[in-house]
């Protein structure tokens, strides 16, 4: 099993707690990613068809109903598997380090009954329309995962999360839509990633520094400055957190509008 991360070099505010989501609101939008692993005892670690954590707080997966992990489910005593599930969260736009984060929810694997895996599946696809679900009860097959251990990695660290403060949590209001923003920001306004960039302080961004858009959410930008050696990560806050997706375009003109008063002054 993979060991937590040590890649993401963490973002550079000492006020920073107070300018991002929490902890649990930041492993449930990991979550959302649809890169993920899972390992078992005595199985090789494969790839998942699909995965979500339901509106009632269920963690469930969709492995090939032939594949190693069903078998050694079927096999196990009560049909409960010891399991480790790992979340990948990839920068949307190309970065030398990719890797955002990493989430490792650890617990058993049990199946979901023949009985309850149409009312599953409609759970599972209100949170994550996936196509692997067609393939249910037929060439696939879907589990639940009874969580134990919830960990966090990011910036180098591995953070602890409690199962019920995670499953209580939701994910960030703008995880769906934060990769399409985040490719047109570097695709066609270089000239907002230099408002963006000139909010930082003053002699962050040397001469052959380059700034990359790394991640949006409710609370602001995330930015990477890379450097000729190594990177550091900052955040560009809005003027206040926040509630849904609606309130993005507002929240930009706010940044910009006090950017570029900034660069007048």
């Amino acid at each position: 099993m993979q060991s937590r991360p040590s890649h993401p070099a963490p973002e550079r505010r000492p006020d920073l707690e107070g300018l991002r989501p929490g902890a649990a609101e930041r492993a449930r939008t990991v979550a959302t990613r649809v890169a993920a692993t899972v390992c078992a005892r005595g199985v090789e670690a494969s790839r998942l068809l699909a995965h979500t954590v339901t509106a009632a707080g269920q963690v469930l997966l969709v492995v090939r109903r032939e594949g190693e992990l069903a078998a050694a489910v079927r096999e196990a005593p009560d049909q409960d598997l010891p399991a480790l599930v790992m979340v990948s969260d990839h920068a949307p736009v190309p970065l030398r380090r990719p890797v955002r984060a990493q989430l490792w929810l650890s617990g058993w694997v049990t199946p979901v009954r023949p009985a309850d895996e149409r009312a599953a599946a409609l759970a599972f696809a209100e949170t994550r329309p996936d196509a692997a679900l067609l393939d249910v009860g037929h060439g696939a097959q879907l589990l639940r995962l009874d969580l134990a251990e919830v960990v966090l990695g990011e910036g180098g660290e591995g953070i602890d999360v409690g199962p019920q403060e995670f499953l209580a949590a939701r994910p960030d209001p703008l995880a769906a839509l934060e990769g399409d923003h985040l490719r047109h920001l570097a695709a066609d306004h270089a000239d907002v990633l230099d408002l963006l960039a000139g909010r930082l302080p003053a002699g962050m961004v040397a001469r052959h520094d380059v700034v990359r858009p790394l991640g949006l959410d409710r609370f602001g930008f995330r930015l990477r400055i890379e450097r000729p050696l190594g990177h550091t990560d900052v955040r560009v806050p809005f003027a206040r957190p926040l509630t849904c997706a609606g309130q993005l375009g507002a929240a930009v003109g706010e940044v910009l509008c006090a950017a570029r008063a900034r660069r007048r002054a």
